[in-house]
């Protein structure tokens, strides 16, 4: 059995492609070439030898063409001795060049067919340098011929001199080839590693995806573990500030009330910087009465700049629409933000909040918040790492000020999910704007009567009869409080099992069910309860969750729940709650959620 052509063994796809690729970019390259040798050889040879050459060598090159197109396809399986024979074929005609201008009667036609082996030579090793064999065997019919023109010159003084001349040749064709190969291993090695780097990035961007889901799930469990407790804190403190305290104790409390708010400030940035980079947050669509809100967050910095002795002023364009679509909380969010740092920031001046708004088509409208303050600046380097998370601007404003620097990423975000972009321009000493720009839907232009302001206090009248489910004696304990000051009576149970058990023994005017409990949750015993007949199968249930998310509220109506608390429970929304409910049945809750 013959030896396989260790050569060819050798030869991996990926070499075959790069051989192929290369053969196939030289397509138009190689009828230039096949021209321009016609030409020389027409004053050696003459015209009609000249021109049977390049049409016979012309058709070979198509032919060529053709093969080498056909198996760039399939190059790892047929590459082999079928393009070595097709290469091999049409190299004849090319060394016929050589022969015919070395027969040929003219004083130039030895020298020219001397270069044209030297330039067929050239040729074959810069296509096929990186696979010496195949090199030699395609080269072969240059061999043959220059041998042919050695052995001519026998007898003649020219034939040792000659003769002497082809090792020359040869080692200057092989030195080509060996440096062609040296390359060629260099680069493999080269695409080798690179192969071996992307592999571990793409194993590190799993692992890095991996984290990135636990740390979601993990935020999403401390979520309402911390959220949990801190309902107990705010909430007692709430009822310590309603009784009667000294000075010293009041001021206590409102600590007590200031850093509870404060902590949950900062658990809702880290839970909405982490929905934003899962791609998780999501936005509502409701009418916004766009004077109100600027009023009510804007409003909310005045006492504060007074304070601090800085002007605050707040600037409405006519040209605001009455009435956009839009995300109320989240906007509020944003302007919220700059107006806080505008004022922290602000030791003398003044604080501008400029709203001006473009129409862009009869129900669309550009707005834009510009919030101007006079405060200390940023320096140009620091503008753009500025919204980059738990960033701040050097380390003494992080010492005096304080904060995790996730405000302003998060505001940034928030705008671009809107479709906008909040920007700022600063100068060290000259104070900075930050501008956000959004494009919103017009419901209404014009300005309309505001509502009759609804008061949040518990009104006095028939007291009701309240259901509190909630797994947490703390919270349970301050829920009855509460409305035990407000006049009401509350039974207690500890899961939606015992819950659904009171639910048989006696009807109520309100069920507080929270979800997450043990034994039965709140969602699947509000579901229980709307199935089962009973004294209670109609009455309002109010779901209390750790979770601010939309669709935990979407999930809490679907289930049956006419109205949804976050906690902690802010008992000036309860209060309202329990106001609409009073003689207006559970429609009015859905008003109100």
């Amino acid at each position: 059995m013959a030896e396989e052509d260790p050569d060819l063994k050798a030869a991996q796809p990926a070499e075959a492609s790069t051989v192929v690729s290369t053969v196939l970019k030289m397509q138009h390259l190689r009828y230039w070439l096949i021209g321009s040798w016609a030409l020389a050889l027409w004053p050696v040879v003459g015209l009609p030898v000249a021109a049977a050459w390049l049409i016979l060598t012309l058709g070979a090159g198509a032919v060529r063409s053709w093969f080498e197109r056909r198996i760039a396809q399939t190059v790892d399986k047929e590459f082999g001795w079928k393009f070595i024979a097709v290469a091999l074929s049409t190299g004849v005609f090319w060394a016929a060049a050589p022969a015919l201008a070395w027969i040929a009667d003219h004083p130039f036609g030895r020298p020219l067919a001397v270069g044209f082996v030297i330039c067929g030579y050239v040729l074959v090793i810069t296509q096929f340098r990186h696979t010496p064999r195949r090199a030699i065997l395609i080269s072969s019919p240059y061999t043959v011929v220059s041998l042919s023109m050695g052995l001519s010159l026998w007898g003649t003084p020219e034939f040792a001199a000659y003769m002497a001349a082809l090792p020359m040749l040869w080692l200057v064709l092989a030195a080509n080839t060996i440096h062609g190969m040296v390359q060629h291993a260099q680069i493999r090695r080269f695409q080798e590693h690179q192969a071996h780097l992307i592999e571990q990035i793409g194993a590190a961007k799993d692992k890095a995806d991996a984290a990135n889901k636990a740390k979601s799930a993990f935020l999403g469990v401390i979520s309402h573990e911390l959220r949990t407790p801190m309902n107990g804190v705010l909430g007692a403190a709430q009822l310590l500030s309603a009784t009667r305290l000294d000075a010293t104790q009041k001021e206590y409390v409102s600590i007590v009330r200031n850093s509870g708010d404060s902590l949950l400030a900062l658990l809702n940035d880290i839970l909405d910087l982490t929905k934003i980079e899962a791609d998780k947050m999501t936005l509502d669509s409701v009418e916004i009465d766009a004077r109100e809100l600027i009023g009510r967050v804007g409003g909310t910095w005045t006492a504060r700049a007074q304070e601090k002795g800085v002007d605050y002023t707040v600037e409405i364009a006519d040209e605001v629409p009455a009435v956009i679509l839009g995300d109320p909380n989240r906007l509020s969010q944003i302007v919220h933000n700059l107006l806080s740092n505008a004022v922290k920031f602000t030791d003398h001046g003044a604080v501008r909040l400029i709203v001006g708004a473009e129409r862009i088509g009869d129900l669309r409208a550009r707005l834009r918040f510009d919030i101007v303050d006079t405060g200390p600046g940023i320096a140009r380097e620091d503008l753009e790492r500025l919204f980059q998370p738990f960033t701040q601007v050097d380390a003494s404003s992080t010492r005096r000020f304080g904060g995790t620097g996730l405000g302003l990423a998060i505001s940034r975000r928030l705008g671009q999910m809107m479709g906008g972009e909040l920007s700022v321009t600063s100068e060290v000493g000259e104070g900075s704007t930050f501008s956000l720009s959004i494009e919103a839907e017009v419901r209404a232009w014009s300005r309309v009567k505001p509502e009759e302001e609804i008061t949040a206090e518990v009104e006095t009248g028939a007291p009701m009869r309240v259901l509190v489910v909630e797994d947490h004696p703390v919270n349970r304990m301050i829920i009855e409080a509460w409305l035990a000051s407000a006049g009401h009576a509350a039974v207690s149970a500890e899961n939606g099992a015992l819950g659904l058990e009171a639910c048989t023994l006696q009807a109520y005017d309100l069920i507080l069910m929270d979800v997450n409990m043990p034994v039965m949750d709140g969602l699947t015993a509000t579901r229980e309860l709307r199935k089962t007949a009973g004294p209670n199968q109609d009455t309002p249930v109010v779901v209390l969750s750790a979770s601010a998310r939309n669709e935990d509220h979407e999930a809490g109506y679907a289930a049956g729940a006419d109205a949804y608390l976050n906690k902690p429970i802010d008992f000036r929304a309860l209060a309202l709650l329990l106001n609409r409910l009073a003689g207006n049945g559970r429609e009015a809750l859905r008003e109100v959620a």
